[in-house]
């Protein structure tokens, strides 16, 4: 389990917690302490899910999936009937994504192999028809890791193939914070303070209790995590570079007045 202290923590949503002093117990939201908040609101979160299946269906054969996290994309990609290998770096949520395919209806776990890897530097022994990167989750890696990634893709991939990738296009608000409250599967509120300035980048989140539910006494669990910032335009020439060559630009639903969400896909030249 990753601790941050909480001066560390920027814009508004330092300013809230300094108010609790050393109540404060920051995590990573992608550590043991934040799995299960992940999975909530991952659980909850419907965005690209239409778009890439509707991609995928289109490309006949296996499907990788790469940073799987608890199974928010690999349930649907196995409903929709597809044998499916799920690529997850974290002990945390390949663990949740086990006990997530052991409660799937019957005959759907059976279909899918789990295995804990590194998007960035994995040698799996075979290809696949579609490679999958969704939950703009190529923005957790530097410049060094993707082009990992995208070498991996490429020897992965079968002739013909696709890679689906989601990233966010970032456009000026008023302020540096953007102060949403979100709801899990489970009904539980959060509270998500992302502050970023223009031109910066990486985006930090910040996930805490809303002020309403902020325990009286105790510790004040919250958790963060640093999001690169990379454009669609950005990535498709580093995709480009790598021999990957992006065919299709299917926008995405807006998360927020901030955000812009595209998926992109790409074809091994």
């Amino acid at each position: 389990m990753t601790t941050t202290d909480a001066a560390a923590v920027p814009g508004l949503a330092g300013q809230i917690l300094a108010g609790y002093g050393d109540r404060v117990s920051v995590h990573d939201l992608y550590d043991e302490a934040g799995a299960s908040v992940y999975h909530d609101l991952a659980a909850a979160d419907t965005t690209e899910i239409r778009e890439l299946l509707r991609s995928v269906r289109a490309v006949p054969g296996p499907v990788l999936e790469l940073a799987a996290g608890s199974g928010r994309l690999t349930l649907p990609l196995l409903a929709s009937g597809r044998q499916v290998t799920a690529l997850e770096l974290k002990e945390s949520m390949v663990a949740l994504l086990h006990e997530r395919l052991a409660e799937a209806p019957a005959g759907i776990g059976g279909r899918c192999t789990v295995v804990q890897g590194d998007m960035s530097a994995f040698e799996l022994g075979s290809t696949y028809a579609v490679v999958v990167l969704g939950t703009t989750s190529v923005s957790l890696l530097d410049a060094e890791g993707r082009a990992g990634l995208y070498a991996a893709v490429r020897a992965h991939l079968r002739p013909g193939g696709r890679f689906l990738l989601s990233t966010v296009d970032l456009t000026d608000a008023d302020g540096d914070d953007l102060d949403l409250e979100a709801v899990g599967a489970s009904g539980r509120r959060y509270r998500m303070i992302e502050h970023w300035r223009a031109g910066q980048e990486v985006r930090k989140v910040t996930i805490l209790p809303p002020q309403r539910d902020m325990p009286e006494d105790g510790s004040v669990v919250v958790l963060t995590t640093s999001i690169r910032v990379l454009p669609p335009d950005d990535l498709a020439r580093e995709l480009a570079s790598a021999g990957l060559r992006v065919v299709a630009h299917h926008p995405l639903p807006a998360a927020s007045p901030r955000h812009t969400g595209v998926l992109l896909e790409a074809e091994a030249v």
